[in-house]
């Protein structure tokens, strides 16, 4: 079987993440795969922000604040558990999507590229030896943490892509019958 296919049927996600997280370098190549995603237009309807070190803890704050707004009611281990939610990974990758009005590109079709987009970077980690999972939540609608951020009135979160070093062994991916979500028309 060739390599390349190989390797993208046995990509998984990986929730428990350690450092080391990607270096500068190896991030570059990362985002550079990642840009590569369908693009009709060449609209490049897609951003990243690149969160770590102490980002991480403002982040949190971030989505703890945001929580608070959302829930005023929201007990302590709730606002806790969202403001260590970036201390998961060392290092976190807001994918955003930068939607335009374009006469041939609906916005559907701009926000599905961000999400290729979103794929190529965990794809590219994983090539370079290092895991990730794509995690989303309320924080990720939410347009507190999206304005903390810095995204326009046009833009939204994608995924918050959490990156690093595996931790463990990849969990058993079960085994999918491509009869069972491909037909013929």
């Amino acid at each position: 079987m060739n390599d390349i296919i190989q390797f993208l049927q046995q990509r998984n996600s990986a929730p428990k993440l350690t450092a080391p997280a990607p270096s500068l370098a190896e991030r570059e190549s990362i985002f550079s795969a990642a840009m590569r995603a369908p693009d009709h237009a060449r609209l490049r309807p897609w951003r990243f922000i690149s969160v770590d070190e102490d980002r991480r803890q403002a982040l949190g704050v971030l989505f703890r604040d945001a929580l608070l707004a959302r829930n005023p009611q929201a007990d302590e281990s709730a606002l806790e558990k969202a403001e260590k939610s970036p201390l998961r990974a060392p290092l976190i990758v807001v994918v955003v999507a930068s939607v335009s009005a374009h006469p041939k590109v609906p916005p559907i079709e701009q926000k599905l590229s961000a999400g290729c987009a979103a794929h190529g970077v965990l794809l590219a980690a994983q090539a370079l030896g290092y895991a990730g999972v794509w995690r989303t939540g309320d924080a990720a609608f939410d347009r507190n943490v999206m304005d903390g951020l810095g995204l326009a009135n046009n833009e939204e979160i994608t995924g918050f892509l959490y990156l690093g070093t595996r931790e463990g062994d990849p969990k058993p991916l079960p085994s999918l019958a491509t009869t069972d979500f491909v037909s013929q028309w």
